[in-house]
This record gives C-alpha cells, structure tokens and sequence, in this order.
C-alpha cells in the first residue's frame, strides 16, 4: 500500500485520520491501486541544457560531469585564450554547448517522412474506395443510362407534363424539334 500513502501524503492528507472513501473521492481509484513510484524523477526546478536558437545561452553547461582532460582544459581557459588551440577551444566550446548555430539551422530529410507517409495514407484510401466502389455500392441503376433518359423526355413530352413553364412549353409539336 506504498503508492496509496504516497498519493495521500501528496494530496496533503492526513492518512490515519482520512477515511478510504475519502482518499477515492478526491483521487482515482484506479490510479491508488496500480499506479508505482518507481520511475526516474527530474527535478523540473533545476535549470535545464536546451540548444535553441531563439536564447544563445542556456542555463547550464551541456556537460555536467567532467573528465581530467576536461578538468586540466577548463583550469587552462582562466589563462589567456592566445595560448590556447584551436581544437582546444573548440573541446572548451563543446564542453559548453551541445551544437553549433550551423548544426542548429542544418535542414532534416523528415519532409521526405512527412511526404511518404501522406501519399501511403493517399494510396491506402484510394484503395478503399476502389475496394468500396466494387464490392459494397450497388450497380448504376438503368434510370441514368442516356437511353433510359431519352425515353422518359419523350415520354414526358407525349404526356405534356408541365405545359406552361416546363418541358412541354419549349417543345415545338407540330415540328417535333425543341423551340
């Protein structure tokens, strides 16, 4: 029962004297009976390396924990930096920053991901609404053939539907072509 009285330690209860359904009233039952303690915190209080183009500086050394070199190269940065190799300072930089504004702005090949993945979604539907347009819609119904419709304007016409505003009003019967 570890996690159920880190829960409640962390909800600012009181665990001899809050009752259980209070506990599960106020937090997830679920998450008091499954949830472990035993994951990797990050204290989010500390500052954090970052490489950004938008802040130069961030707010700790990208390393951490230094070498002997590293230790014998950073005594040698006090002194003056004429003395100093050029490799010398570039360890010296790397020791500080993780990248270079260049390897920052370098472009990424994840447009060629991005493009793959849409035309394979693009393929997979096209092959869904072929799969579609065979096996689940019906046939075309015969009422959209040209000759079904060529047969039901002159039977329409024969009936003389709608003879003032209509097919049958701009019909010319006695030439029997359209006016």
């Amino acid at each position: 029962m570890q996690p159920t009285l880190v829960h409640t330690a962390a909800l600012g209860l009181n665990w001899p004297r809050t009752s259980r359904r209070r506990c599960c009233a106020i937090t997830d039952r679920q998450l008091l009976r499954t949830h472990e303690c035993d994951g990797i915190t990050v204290d989010m209080s500390q500052p954090m390396y970052w490489d950004r183009l938008d802040t130069p500086l961030p707010d700790k050394a990208y390393k951490d924990v230094l070498t002997a070199g590293d230790k014998s190269l950073k005594e040698k940065e006090k002194g003056p930096w004429n003395q100093l190799t050029k490799e010398e300072k570039i360890a010296l930089y790397r020791l500080m920053f993780c990248q270079t504004y260049p390897e920052m702005k370098k472009r990424t090949d994840e447009w060629k991901t991005v493009v793959g993945g849409i035309f394979i979604f693009l393929g997979f539907t096209g092959l869904v609404v072929w799969w579609q347009r065979i096996y689940v819609y019906p046939q075309r119904p015969r009422t959209l053939e040209e000759e079904w419709q060529a047969k039901q304007l002159k039977r329409m016409l024969d009936m003389r539907v709608s003879p003032i505003e209509g097919f049958s009003a701009k019909w010319d019967y006695e030439k029997g072509q359209w006016k």
